[in-house]
């Protein structure tokens, strides 16, 4: 199946809840970026910071700025300079030592950047992210930064869970949205992206099911 097709049933599926599709493009390289702007997708998830500098450079300048650019991996700090300005969205705040490194190097370029603070409500150990227990100061902390916009919050689901828990997981962050009157929700993936727009999600981050169907 093209992307094409893909892209035309996820469209279907998801029609009645209007989210914003990130294609991540992370594993793959420009010209399947290309092909899904050609289809009329304009959000691109990049989660490796230098690859993605070096991916978009070979981009042509009107799709580049046409496109909207998501960086939804693990930030390092070293990494920062090359990510704020590019990437219109910064998913995967989860520090306050980070979300000072964005200000600093926002403040630099002049620039206020948009970021997501991620959750690790799942607790996974392996995973990144802010426990549910430290998001209250850490947002409080975070709307001191005078160069950050804080959009929403983002979560990666555990693997292998079933439907029941992965509800309870995206549920939870839908509540925590709303507790905290933020405007955006990144979560749900290729595989769980239809239970994720039923709990609230307002941004989901397409990959495999996009381009490796095809």
């Amino acid at each position: 199946m093209s992307i094409k097709n893909q892209l035309d049933m996820i469209l279907k599926e998801t029609e009645k809840y209007s989210p914003r599709i990130i294609a991540v493009t992370k594993y793959y390289d420009e010209t399947k970026m290309l092909e899904a702007f050609s289809l009329g997708l304009r959000d691109f998830g990049e989660s490796r910071a230098l690859d993605a500098v070096e991916k978009i450079n070979k981009i042509d300048d009107t799709t580049k700025n046409l496109s909207v650019y998501h960086f939804i991996g693990h930030l390092q700090t070293n990494k920062v300079k090359y990510v704020v300005g590019l990437f219109q969205y910064i998913h995967s705040v989860d520090s306050l030592k980070l979300a000072q490194c964005i200000d600093f190097e926002a403040n630099k370029k002049g620039i206020v950047q948009k970021i997501l603070i991620q959750v690790n409500n799942a607790k996974e150990p392996q995973k990144f992210g802010v426990d549910v227990a430290q998001l209250e100061n850490l947002i409080n902390e975070v709307k001191k930064l005078p160069n950050l916009e804080l959009s929403g919050l983002m979560n990666i689901a555990p693997l292998g869970k079933c439907e029941e828990e992965l509800y309870e997981l995206f549920s939870q962050m839908k509540t925590l949205k709303d507790r905290y009157d933020l405007k955006e929700l990144s979560m749900g993936m290729s595989n769980d992206y239809k239970i994720a727009l039923k709990c609230g999600a307002t941004m989901i981050r397409l990959g495999k099911i996009l381009f490796e169907n095809n």
